[in-house]
């Protein structure tokens, strides 16, 4: 028979009883105490399993070894079976009440004695939450021949610079503590409610077992009281030893975090990678401070640990980056091929072209001076501004490796930033202001950049959401305003001290350096000999090194930091140069968002039109056609909702309008696949161009390319034709089997319907502080996954079929939704339709949710002759089987096309609705 849990999800087995002698100084010699453990040890023993190590899990304050049951049900499960010892520290859990105040060094001792007396001799993994992580920390420090590795969730070893977080502050308070902490429950249920989701009833209770009675909760007290605030506390001495020890150590890292977490923050998330700088770093995003209870951790800890170290990295294998930071050294796999033939740096061509009076960038709407006209820089005053701007950026501390966010509208300050920050060898972070306030947000904490350069508006944000970084406002800005937003330093004060030289440049790191004005609109003077001076100051980066964060459009899922090398964005510039012949003398329209940064490094003159580019119907069709003329523009990139705008705003267009409009040669829609149709329409705006659809995305940028010849030659068919890879670039698929699995082969046998995956020289390093989605990504070797589903035809084309989530997996096999949806639009009622599944895993069925013309006025089932004639059209089309066709007013969508429709969102309320629920808007 097996026992009754103790307690949800905890065997019998596990819990045990051990008697410990005492070293630590707060106790009497020969003093010994219980201890109460979570162990599956003597099963593993029992079974004759040797277990591949220890992990030593060590709670932290008010929580105990219940925190840690997913691990032990898990480790038996794994590749290599682990022996946890999950512990209740003295004076918490079911541990015994000392009654004694047992300090920071105390616990550290009292752990190391417990693992003595358990004969734990290694190898150890450590595994800390909250103030257990330094605890284990401080017993990894000075057990460091038994260690194999540390593990961590939200903790801190130091404050960071800062102050207390106010919870702990306010539980320290004299008036607050005594009763906060152990007269009543109060921070226990405090914490219980800072999971995300909430605890269940049983877990809960679980939780508050140990601590029912105040005579319970005494250690939970003192260890709030212990909290090293200060200097003048009895534990910051230990603290700052733990703190500082573990820079040292050498043995792989893993930090797993809750982001939402009012406590730890992602400041000592910072500072924690900082003194590991090899650790491998996951963030979950919409997790928080009991981060064990709000994901699946085990699962990723077990991965991590079967993972060849090689993959990991560790401290022995680091190396020193330009600035002398040290990181882990890249894996000896990398996940793609590296483009073969010489490095070409991002800054080459601007270098060759430093003394070319022509024109390299025009600005029509220029932020330095709005309402004055365009704005051009030449070549030359372009590599002069970047000398300088790289020159003062340094000049207040900025080095290579740092990470500077860029909030500034693509234009020439954008465009002169980016190339001072390569220059540099800082990491430009780049986000989306489309990903909305919220989404912006978490964007920027999750990429903790060290200086924020932005436009009045980012700093409202950043004062309002508490954005890390040194502020620098890309415009002057008054002192009233510099105080409220909390301004270091302002762009044209950089300009201006590193043109005076060095000597000026320090001074601005002086914390009460009086603020220099400049006037921003006045055109550029050409520094040739501060340019000089530069060159040789700032050594170039290294190809391998971090150059730029991309941010993803958050459309399926918390947006993902994307970390490209110097080497990944000059084989994108490479990549494009050779698959449409963009060059030195190309004349561009950068309409979109990501190719406002490649003209300089094409070596092409660059535009930008007078229009938000991160919103891209402000896209107007004369803003179009007025920055063609600007440049005589051959070539454009423009968005496919800026396009749509542009045609919906054609009959504004003069003659000389269309003139301008009728010498591009090429014209790029990138961020999407268009229809047919609509490119038809766009063809006869720009008559003498080219017209090309590259797929792609912000990991891989572009994959394939398709033109409107191209189209029209592929036809129908399933999915959408986004045509064959690009130069440099190489296609497969992994198949989708009946089940919804995903095969690990690839294949390039037509007609195979599964997963894209791409390999290229411009495929992303990595995701940003995923670890775990970076693993996934790269799972199969040499290739990038791309989470897209789709199928190489007889001729290489491929064909894409939507996301790898949103594929419908019915009872007769798997079903994907793109051609499902084409089918659905081609009815005159319908003007956008996504198809999703509706039911288990296996047995789902496909339902359409369509928005109709003219619009609907409230969510319900489509009228009965627009449903059976949809169901009719998908079915003669692709042989599915609607079971149900529903009508919205508004599908939830961006702002680009079908692919970005929130599916997983659709098939909740869909069957909440069909289940007979309340309908609502989805």
């Amino acid at each position: 028979m097996v026992a009754k849990p103790l307690w949800p999800g905890v065997d019998p087995a596990w819990s045990r009883r051990v008697r410990v002698p005492s070293t630590a100084a707060v106790d009497p010699a020969g003093n010994a105490h219980t201890w109460h453990l979570l162990d599956n040890g003597p099963q593993l023993a029992e079974s004759g399993i040797e277990p591949a190590g220890t992990l030593l899990c060590v709670h932290g304050n008010p929580t105990w070894s219940y925190l840690w049951r997913t691990l032990l049900a898990a480790a038996g499960d794994a590749v290599a079976p682990w022996r946890v010892v999950a512990v209740d520290q003295l004076d918490m859990g079911f541990s015994e009440r000392t009654g004694r105040f047992r300090r920071l060094e105390d616990r550290i001792t009292d752990l190391g004695d417990l693992t003595a007396e358990l004969g734990i001799t290694g190898p150890v993994v450590t595994v800390g939450h909250d103030w257990g992580g330094v605890i284990s920390l401080g017993w990894a420090t000075r057990h460091r021949g038994q260690l194999a590795g540390v593990v961590l969730t939200n903790t801190a070893v130091h404050p960071a610079g800062f102050g207390l977080p106010a919870p702990l502050k306010l539980a320290l308070h004299p008036a607050v503590h005594q009763w906060g902490t152990t007269t009543s429950a109060a921070f226990l249920r405090v914490t219980h409610a800072l999971a995300h989701p909430p605890l269940e009833k049983d877990v809960k209770d679980a939780f508050m077992a140990p601590y029912r009675h105040a005579a319970r909760r005494t250690g939970v007290g003192n260890f709030v009281a212990d909290i090293p605030a200060d200097e003048s506390t009895p534990s910051w001495n230990t603290l700052n030893e733990v703190a500082e020890g573990i820079r040292t150590l050498d043995v792989p890292a893993l930090i797993m975090w809750g982001p939402k977490d009012p406590v730890f923050s992602d400041r000592y998330l910072r500072d924690l990678m900082d003194r590991l700088p090899h650790a491998d770093v996951h963030r979950f995003e919409g997790a928080g401070h009991l981060l064990p209870e709000d994901r699946d951790f085990a699962t990723p800890l077990f991965t991590w640990l079967a993972a060849p170290v090689v993959d990991r990295g560790s401290a022995s294998d680091r190396v020193e980056t330009r600035g002398g930071r040290p990181k882990a050294a890249r894996p000896a796999r990398r996940s793609v091929e590296t483009r073969p033939g010489t490095f070409r740096p991002m800054l080459a061509e601007l270098h060759e072209r430093r003394t070319d009076n022509s024109p390299a960038v025009v600005d029509m709407a220029p932020l330095a001076a709005p309402g004055a006209g365009p704005r051009t820089l030449t070549w030359a005053e372009l590599a002069g501004q970047v000398d300088l701007l790289a020159d003062g950026l340094a000049g207040i501390g900025v080095k290579a490796g740092d990470r500077i966010n860029l909030l500034v509208p693509p234009g020439i300050e954008l465009t002169s930033l980016i190339y001072a920050c390569l220059k540099l060898g800082a990491v430009i972070v780049v986000a989306d202001a489309g990903l909305g306030p919220a989404g912006l947000s978490r964007a920027i904490k999750g990429a903790g950049p060290q200086f924020i350069v932005g436009i009045e508006r980012a700093f409202v944000a950043a004062r309002l959401f508490n954005w890390p970084g040194q502020r620098i406002s890309v415009t002057e800005m008054g002192e009233a305003k510099r105080k409220l937003y909390g301004i270091a330093h302002t762009v044209p004060e950089l300009v201006e001290a590193a043109a005076a030289g060095p000597a000026a440049g320090r001074s601005l790191l002086g914390a009460g350096a009086p603020p220099l004005t400049t006037d921003a609109s006045a055109p550029v003077v050409d520094q040739a000999s501060a340019s000089e001076s530069a060159e040789t100051r700032v050594a170039p980066p290294a190809p391998d090194d971090d150059a730029a964060i991309l941010f993803t459009s958050g459309s399926t899922g918390p947006a993902k930091g994307v970390v490209y090398t110097h080497r990944q964005l000059a084989a994108m510039r490479d990549t494009l140069k050779d698959t449409y012949g963009l060059e030195a003398g190309t004349s561009l329209v950068a309409g979109f968002a990501p190719f406002a940064l490649l003209g300089p490094a094409l070596g092409a003159t660059s535009v930008t039109p007078d229009m938000d580019v991160t919103a891209p119907k402000t896209l107007t069709a004369a803003a179009l056609a007025d920055a063609a003329a600007a440049v005589d523009a051959t070539a454009v990139f423009a968005s496919p909702a800026a396009l749509a705008n542009v045609l919906a705003a054609a009959d504004g267009l003069t003659d000389e309008h269309r003139v301008a409009l009728s010498s591009v040669e090429l014209l790029l829609s990138a961020g999407a696949p268009i229809p047919e149709p609509l490119l038809a329409k766009v063809q006869s705006l720009v008559p003498s161009s080219t017209l090309h659809t590259p797929y792609g995305m912000t990991e891989a940028l572009p994959v394939t390319d398709i033109s409107l010849d191209g189209i029209r030659a592929a036809g129908s068919g399933n999915g959408v034709c986004v045509g064959t890879p690009v130069s440099g670039a190489t296609v497969a698929i992994a198949a989708v089997a009946s089940d919804g699995s995903v095969s690990d082969q690839p294949t390039t046998n037509p007609g195979v319907t599964g997963e894209i995956l791409v390999s290229a020289p411009h495929v992303k390093d990595r995701y940003d502080r995923l670890w775990i989605t970076q693993r996934h990504s790269a799972s199969v070797p040499g290739w990038h996954r791309t989470g897209d589903v789709g199928h190489l035809d007889a001729e290489g084309r491929l064909w894409v079929e939507g996301r790898l989530a949103h594929i419908i997996t019915t009872a007769s096999g798997v079903a994907t939704p793109v051609a499902a949806e084409q089918a659905a639009e081609t009815h005159d009622g319908v003007r956008l339709a996504a198809v999703v599944g509706v039911g288990p895993s296996g047995a789902q069925v496909p339902v359409a949710v369509v928005e109709t013309l003219p619009p609907a006025t409230k969510p319900g089932t489509a009228p009965r002759a627009l449903g059976e004639q949809v169901r009719a059209a998908v079915e003669r089309s692709t042989g599915l089987d609607l079971a149900a066709v529903l009508a919205v007013p508004e599908l939830p969508t961006d702002i680009r096309h079908n692919s970005k429709i929130d599916r997983a969102r659709l098939a909740k309320w869909a069957a909440k609705s069909l289940a007979g629920g309340r309908i609502r808007k989805p």
